[in-house]
């Protein structure tokens, strides 16, 4: 037995409704059946990461996210102070 279904309006400028009405025209669908499609597969996919705490990055994420964590760190004047307070300096 099915769900019942319930009525869900988005607001698209021009272009982007062109855009998912050629993506849908592609799939030989129809707009809200693509728009069903992509968006709730999307929405589990985030759900999904969510849950098992992934975060997703893209290529130029990765290499940005890596070279961060190659650069040694800048103290800040207080962070300098608080070391010297706490070593008793």
């Amino acid at each position: 037995m099915t769900s019942p279904s319930t009525t869900l309006m988005v607001r698209l400028d021009a272009v982007s409704k062109d855009s998912v009405a050629r993506a849908a025209k592609l799939r030989h669908v129809s707009i809200s059946d693509y728009v069903r499609t992509v968006v709730v597969a999307q929405a589990q996919r985030e759900l999904s990461a969510a849950e098992q705490r992934v975060i997703a990055l893209t290529a130029d994420e990765q290499l940005a996210f890596w070279q961060a964590l190659d650069e040694p760190a800048r103290l800040t004047e207080a962070q300098h102070a608080l070391g010297a307070l706490m070593r008793g300096e």
